[in-house]
């Protein structure tokens, strides 16, 4: 009686679970905020917004530029996939991890440009992806970023950068520091042209790329919850020896305290983006 019972509870330990085969693989995701778990179709659907905890989940660059262009209007700069990415540093691994990067995302680069329609209006666009090396600044994204500025006024177009970096790019040392200086003299050409530059902040935006363009727009928004700063808050601690304040580095916080212009929900943008372009002419 004994061995039968153990038979029938391993016969019934190597069964399947009922609800596993109810739950499609990459059907859902877990908010990271709230823990919800969320249909993947209700949530782009949704912006990629939580529905509960309203918690705004990262973006591919290009599933950026759909949400905020008008359909079949985005114009990739196609000169720009000729740049190539070097190591100046002789970094072990680091082509290998670009060309794996390159192969996943369909992204050359960390870093979308182009010219693009919202409701009508054109504009030169140029969004980072955090999915390609943390959207790190490295000579090309230097590069790419300083051309679409200079398309910019060329065209003379309204200029949008929506950032998202873990900052510069250790692997190529100084020459992704240089990219800073690069970038905000651009800027200031744009600045000096009437051009009107609208930054966009979203989670995360440090290091170099908060110390250069990302801070320098004519108008700063940023997304509900995005984390800016140049450091982040646990080294800050470690630094000063102090505790930092509630929220710290927050949108909201930098908000309060004179940082940012606006906070915008995603499902907000494109209309709020379409305004300030159409206020400006």
């Amino acid at each position: 009686m004994v061995i039968d019972k153990l038979k029938k509870h391993s016969s019934e330990s190597n069964e399947e679970p009922k609800s596993k085969a109810d739950i499609p693989v990459g059907k859902w995701v877990k908010c990271d905020k709230c823990g919800e778990i969320i249909y993947k179709e209700k949530l782009h659907e949704n912006y990629s917004v939580c529905p509960l905890c309203n918690h705004h989940f990262r973006l591919s660059a290009r599933r950026r530029v759909w949400q905020i262009t008008d359909e079949d209007s985005f114009k990739p700069f196609e000169e720009l996939t000729n740049l190539k990415t070097v190591n100046p540093l002789d970094m072990p691994e680091y082509m290998d991890k670009l060309k794996s990067l390159q192969e996943k995302t369909g992204m050359t680069e960390a870093v979308y440009c182009g010219t693009g329609k919202i409701n009508g209006e054109e504009a030169v666009i140029c969004v980072m992806n955090a999915n390609f090396l943390m959207g790190s600044m490295g000579t090309v994204v230097g590069e790419r970023i300083t051309y679409s500025i200079e398309k910019a006024i060329e065209l003379k177009l309204p200029l949008i950068i929506f950032s998202v970096s873990g900052g510069a790019r250790m692997q190529e040392g100084i020459m992704s520091l240089m990219q800073m200086a690069k970038t905000s003299s651009a800027i200031a050409k744009a600045n000096e042209a009437g051009i009107l530059f609208i930054s966009v902040l979203t989670d995360p935006t440090y290091g170099g790329v908060t110390a250069s363009f990302a801070s320098l727009g004519d108008i700063i928004l940023a997304e509900p919850g995005a984390m800016i700063g140049f450091a982040g808050p646990r080294v800050i601690e470690q630094t000063i020896k102090q505790q930092l304040p509630s929220g710290f580095q927050t949108a909201e916080f930098l908000l309060e305290h004179g940082f940012i212009d606006k906070i915008v929900e995603r499902k907000d943008m494109k209309e709020v983006l379409y305004k300030l372009i159409k206020f400006n002419k």
